[in-house]
């Protein structure tokens, strides 16, 4: 593996290469994407793929990506115009892209915006709320996990994220009337340490969410989009929104093994089948 820097004046974009640029095999190099996870989130699937080149990245402010802009928000658009440059330094023309969770809402940017950089953009679970037919609700629902980060900090805010997503099917009055629970229950620490500045529960990640989906140019792409959500989490927030996506874009979900994270290591804090994943996305790559 070699680890590059794309430096530009808002940041300098970390990004690793497994294999030859261009790839030996003629095939397009696979990007794979996440927010607000960095590169080392895709250690495990990238090694069950190394018959091919494999590029992970650090989205600008996470991991080793130094921005140089003054912000700190993460905005799918403008990742999408990061991603863009990152596609023309590797050299290598379009890529195949997979992406996940917030990472997949940027690679739906990046298709509308540059859908020329893109062969095939596999979305796995994007939190894009605006396709819901509870949207209202779901705004409602991640409005009680701001608030309780707000006032009671990481523990509290992680634990509330936990209940939200794991809710299976719309958000009803029955998961308004039930307290959020105690951050103790998932091992994690209930005192507030003060920082407020967490990727994944600050308002860093507003723009993720907020999203609007441009329909009509991801079905005018030449990309392929294939939209997947994980078999065990098919019901939950984010495989929700990937159905609701994948209805709009006048598809079937594909379906991967295990949960929303179901591509991390079988030893990893949280287990995935990474094995069985990667299987599953050659199948889908074709």
């Amino acid at each position: 593996m070699e680890t590059r820097t794309l430096e530009t004046p808002e940041v300098d974009l970390v990004h690793d290469v497994a294999g030859p640029l261009p790839p030996a095999d003629g095939r397009p190099p696979l990007l794979m994407i996440g927010q607000p996870m960095d590169a080392s989130g895709f250690r495990a699937l990238a090694s069950h793929l190394t018959d091919r080149t494999v590029v992970t990245y650090d989205p600008r402010g996470l991991g080793r990506s130094v921005r140089h802009d003054g912000l700190d928000t993460s905005d799918p658009q403008v990742q999408a115009g990061d991603l863009h440059a990152l596609v023309g330094a590797l050299g290598a023309g379009p890529a195949e892209v997979f992406a996940s969770s917030g990472g997949a809402v940027t690679g739906l940017a990046w298709v509308t915006m540059f859908p020329d950089d893109v062969v095939t953009l596999v979305a796995h679970e994007p939190p894009a709320i605006c396709v819901l037919p509870d949207a209202d609700t779901a705004r409602r629902a991640l409005a009680r996990v701001d608030d309780a980060y707000a006032a009671k900090g990481w523990g509290a805010g992680m634990a509330g994220f936990m209940a939200l997503t794991s809710w299976r099917g719309e958000y009803t009055d029955e998961f308004f009337a039930q307290p959020l629970p105690d951050p103790a229950m998932f091992g994690m620490p209930s005192e507030d340490d003060g920082s407020r500045d967490d990727p994944l529960l600050s308002h860093r990640a507003d723009a993720i969410v907020a999203y609007e989906l441009d329909i009509d140019a991801l079905t005018a792409a030449p990309t392929r989009i294939v939209v997947g959500l994980g078999e065990e989490s098919a019901d939950q927030f984010p495989g929700r929104c990937a159905a609701a996506l994948a209805a709009l874009l006048g598809q079937e979900p594909t379906v991967f093994p295990s949960h929303h994270g179901g591509f991390s290591g079988e030893s990893d804090p949280w287990p995935g089948q990474a094995t069985a994943f990667a299987v599953r996305l050659r199948e889908v790559l074709g």
